[in-house]
């Protein structure tokens, strides 16, 4: 496969790591994590832990995180990127914050509870389907009380709809735009744009660049980048065959419609694109 691109795209598990889940490109997480958090909890340093959590006993579940850190500080920080909806991606953030909660216990009699922060982060290749008429790209989601009230602040979801974000280069402001950006972005851009002169973001062109990457770098990112194209177009295909039976429902409601108002199929077949046959097989159903 040929690689046309000359940077890479960190929606692929193979990106996503070589920009973010390494020691030496660990302060690229760290920017990009200080863009989300509230100012009491920004990061000075982290240190990455293994991304499989296992359960108590055997017959507990396992989570699998892309990328699993700690501050210094020792709030927690599980960073998720997805590339297809999946129905129950909200189950599975609380399912998975639930494994840095639990492994802070401490195994003896007069342990108090105290918890560090944990922060699920989610960086999303879709849109909720409950949020797809909101402009929103950034939601940061607590547990609050029946007046709307912060509950407990040490537990924080933080979901970033992409395909939502759509400013230009001139209309990039904030560190966070610059960062939203960049990644949704970073494929189809050719040299270094002029709003993305900070040394960080020099740093991360200078990492993305495919022309950079090793023999053996190159060929485990063309296997991510085929699974990640083979993937998005088995779902552009189901959206598309969707859209489909969608519209030919709507026209068999027409036609229906059509017949009980006795309108001949001739004219039913123009206006719907279904075949008089079809039409006549509705009124017999």
């Amino acid at each position: 496969m040929t690689i046309a691109e000359k940077y890479l795209n960190p929606f692929t598990d193979f990106g996503f790591k070589k920009l973010f889940g390494s020691e030496p490109n660990k302060d690229l997480l760290i920017d990009f994590l200080n863009q989300l958090l509230p100012q009491h909890h920004q990061i000075q340093d982290l240190s990455f832990t293994p991304n499989e959590m296992l359960g108590d006993t055997k017959v507990d579940r396992r989570a699998v995180f892309d990328l699993f850190c700690m501050s210094q500080s020792g709030e927690r920080f599980i960073v998720e990127m997805q590339k297809a909806k999946q129905n129950y991606f909200k189950d599975r953030s609380v399912f998975y914050s639930t494994f840095p909660i639990r492994e802070q216990a401490e195994r003896r009699s007069d342990w108090d509870f105290k918890l560090s922060a944990v922060y699920l982060v989610g960086v999303l290749d879709f849109v909720f389907a409950e949020d797809k008429n909101s402009p929103e790209v950034l939601h940061y989601v607590q547990l609050k009380d029946q007046g709307n009230r912060v509950f407990y602040d040490k537990l924080t979801f933080i979901y970033l709809e992409m395909p939502k974000f759509n400013k230009t280069e001139a209309e990039l402001m904030t560190s966070f735009d610059k960062w939203l950006y960049v990644l949704k972005r970073l494929p189809a851009l050719t040299d270094r744009p002029v709003k993305l002169q900070e040394r960080i973001f020099a740093k991360l062109f200078e990492i993305a660049e495919v022309g950079n990457f090793t023999r053996e770098e190159l060929a485990e990112y063309e296997n991510s980048l085929k699974n990640y194209r083979d993937l998005k177009n088995v779902i552009d295909t189901a959206v598309d065959d969707a859209k489909v039976i969608e519209r030919r429902a709507s026209m068999h409601d027409v036609a229906r419609r059509g017949l009980a108002d006795g309108f001949p199929l001739a004219a039913i077949a123009r206006l719907t694109g279904l075949s008089e046959e079809e039409i006549e097989a509705l009124r017999q159903s």
